[in-house]
């Protein structure tokens, strides 16, 4: 595959670490008060703008493949409903009866031709519509264009599913949000894989804790001496402020051997995982040959939970190529799944230490980019700077 001008200045920066023995670095240290991570206060104005203002990626496309497949989604608090109509348009929801506020949806996901809520069987087509009440005459005059389910801005990109967890009135502007990590998320070609394994880990540390263990690689060759250490150069990762997203590119081992090869032959997917951090909470993990999308979502004071997708390229092989295959997904998935485990027992760690008073701030370094350039991004939205655009009415 042939390297982008982007990733071609990403490789020439990683040989010039590597000659110099340099790396990645902002311009100042990063004192970030505890409070930061500990302070309840914060903490809800964190759940009230970055998760119901920002969009965030909820799944991949081929979780609603065809028209009725469907998928829920409650880990922001709000209750979602994903599907797709069909005309094939992906659609989001509250998952909320609009009769009583039942749970529409109880099942992580399936297949419908309509939504009809269990408590009182009011049924709602794909659309939204409500189509159905039992008993109608009790309901005599009730206006049913204006009691469908409650459509929450949904939109699918780059093979991925992205919904504000809040409604708006005004549509937002999702491909100006996403412009700066376009050409990166289109090469990946992420509508033409399908998911490998999802897992989700409930974990007793707060959001910003885990978030920020994978927005640096100055902790592998601590936290991951005997499993991702080896693989990578230490500590010279490259950080591109795609603001309010980072592109943070971590170079295998074996970059440094691109030194003797024409720039035109550079490969730069086969030399390096890229840590692409979608603003507020998202990453999109791009490995050699498949890829891992994060989630990281607070649920309280000190717990958060952690949602990853594995995503593999659809395959057209045999049996028993596929078979092999197989084998060779899970045994990438056994391996990260170990890596992330080392992460989350540190992170939890930490957690346990900020009730103490030890530290008043946590010092971030300088080649601790990708947490500077993120805690910028949030500092920013949580203070009105920072919006996600909308859509320019041309009327």
């Amino acid at each position: 595959m042939r390297s982008s001008d982007e990733e071609i200045d990403i490789i020439r920066k990683t040989l010039e670490y590597s000659a110099t023995g340099s790396t990645h670095l902002e311009p100042e240290l990063l004192k970030n008060p505890v409070s930061h991570y500990a302070d309840p206060a914060r903490l809800a104005q964190e759940q009230n703008t970055l998760f119901r203002q920002f969009p965030i990626i909820v799944g991949h496309g081929s979780q609603v493949a065809v028209p009725g497949q469907f998928f829920t989604h409650d880990d922001t608090g709000v209750p979602i409903l994903v599907t797709r109509t069909r005309e094939g348009r992906v659609k989001a929801y509250m998952n909320v009866c609009r009769h009583r506020g039942g749970r529409i949806v109880t099942q992580a996901d399936g297949q419908a031709t309509t939504f009809s809520c269990p408590y009182h069987s009011w049924t709602y087509d794909l659309a939204g519509n409500l189509r159905g009440i039992p008993q109608p005459f009790g309901f005599e005059g009730l206006n049913k264009k204006k009691h469908g389910l409650v459509e929450l801005p949904a939109f699918e990109r780059f093979g991925l599913i992205w919904v504000r967890p809040s409604v708006s009135d005004t549509a937002l502007a999702i491909d100006a949000w996403l412009a700066p990590m376009a050409e990166q998320l289109a090469s990946l070609e992420l509508g033409s894989h399908h998911v490998f394994r999802a897992w989700t880990v409930e974990l007793n540390m707060g959001w910003r804790i885990a978030l920020e263990g994978f927005q640096e690689s100055y902790h592998f060759c601590s936290a991951h001496k005997h499993t991702a250490c080896s693989a990578y150069l230490d500590n010279q990762s490259v950080f591109l402020d795609q603001y309010p997203h980072v592109r943070h590119a971590v170079p295998l081992a074996n970059a440094v051997d691109l030194r003797g090869a024409p720039e035109a032959e550079w490969d730069y997917r086969a030399n390096y995982m890229t840590q692409n951090y979608l603003f507020p909470c998202n990453f999109v993990q791009s490995m050699t040959d498949h890829v891992y999308i994060h989630s990281v979502i607070p649920t309280g004071p000190g717990t958060c939970v952690f949602k990853c997708m594995m995503l593999v390229p659809a395959s057209s092989k045999t049996a028993q190529e596929n078979a092999k295959a197989e084998r060779y997904w899970e045994a990438n998935y056994n391996v990260v799944r170990t890596v992330f485990s080392e992460d989350f027992a540190i992170g939890e760690g930490i957690q346990q230490g900020l009730s103490t008073g030890v530290n008043e701030h946590f010092v971030i370094g300088k080649y601790e980019a990708g947490i500077q350039l993120a805690q910028r991004a949030i500092d920013d939205a949580l203070e009105g700077r920072l919006v996600c655009p909308e859509v320019v009415s041309l009327q």
